[in-house]
């Protein structure tokens, strides 16, 4: 039987464990072949030529060959584009692969969430003065909404989920785990309605990743509560690692 070879997938690299004293097992999300897992043998010597470029959010192209679970790298290639994310930016592109860790199955593509991940990779990787901060929060919130969306986790946005009633513009609704979208009660984290019909809009868009960007830039700080809790129901956890990371580096 012949063994399946794929070359020139464009992939990041999402985690990495030791296999062995010389070789790494990768974490890898690939454009057309989903969350894969791949051996790296001797890529922890010093003379091997994955040692410098098998680095987590960036972007590159990968051989790889095998019909096991865990296939074989072959080879790896740096695509250049960006540097690396360095402080806040950094931590947080650790929290967008765990995301991915967490939801996404093996061996099962995603090539609109794909392309999503380079754009919040390269917006975490951009200028990192003050004002860009609100947009990073933005790419992140846009990044967790179509994440969501694509593994059958996002209720529908411009309807309250279990009446399938629409939403009136004026009116707060909010994003609950256990209900979906409903009529908010007071004090709850919640959005108006017409801020919820415009993200499910952003979200149709031809170019969903910047038009969600967009939608959330102005309702950031309401929606990062909602799709926090959403986000630790599904993913089974109180807190995501790297979420509670950043929170003790922030009150050091």
């Amino acid at each position: 039987m012949a063994v399946k070879r794929v070359s020139h997938e464009p992939a990041y690299v999402l985690h990495r464990y030791d296999w062995s004293e010389s070789s790494l097992i990768l974490e890898v999300f690939a454009r057309h072949h989903g969350r894969i897992a791949l051996v790296a043998k001797g890529a922890k010597r010093p003379s091997s030529n994955f040692r410098p470029v098998l680095l987590p959010l960036q972007p590159l192209q990968l051989s790889f060959s095998g019909d096991a679970e865990i296939r074989t790298l072959k080879s790896a290639e740096w695509m250049g584009g960006h540097v690396m994310p360095t402080g806040e930016a950094l931590l947080s592109g650790y929290y967008v692969n765990e995301l991915l860790l967490r939801l996404l199955a093996r061996d099962d593509p995603h090539e609109a969430l794909f392309d999503a991940y380079a754009g919040v990779v390269q917006v975490l990787a951009g200028d990192h003065a003050a004002a860009q901060a609100a947009t990073q929060s933005a790419a992140l919130r846009a990044f967790e909404l179509l994440l969501l969306r694509e593994v059958g986790l996002l209720p529908a946005l411009d309807a309250q989920t279990l009446t399938l009633a629409p939403l009136q513009g004026e009116v707060r609704y909010t994003l609950v785990p256990e209900a979906g979208l409903r009529e908010a009660f007071e004090d709850e984290p919640s959005l108006q309605g017409a801020d919820w019909q415009a993200l499910q809009a952003a979200l149709d868009d031809f170019a969903p990743f910047v038009a969600t960007l967009r939608a959330c830039a102005g309702v950031n700080g309401a929606l990062r509560i909602q799709l926090r809790n959403l986000l630790n129901y599904h993913c089974g956890v109180a807190t995501l690692r790297t979420r509670q990371m950043m929170r003790d580096l922030q009150a050091l």
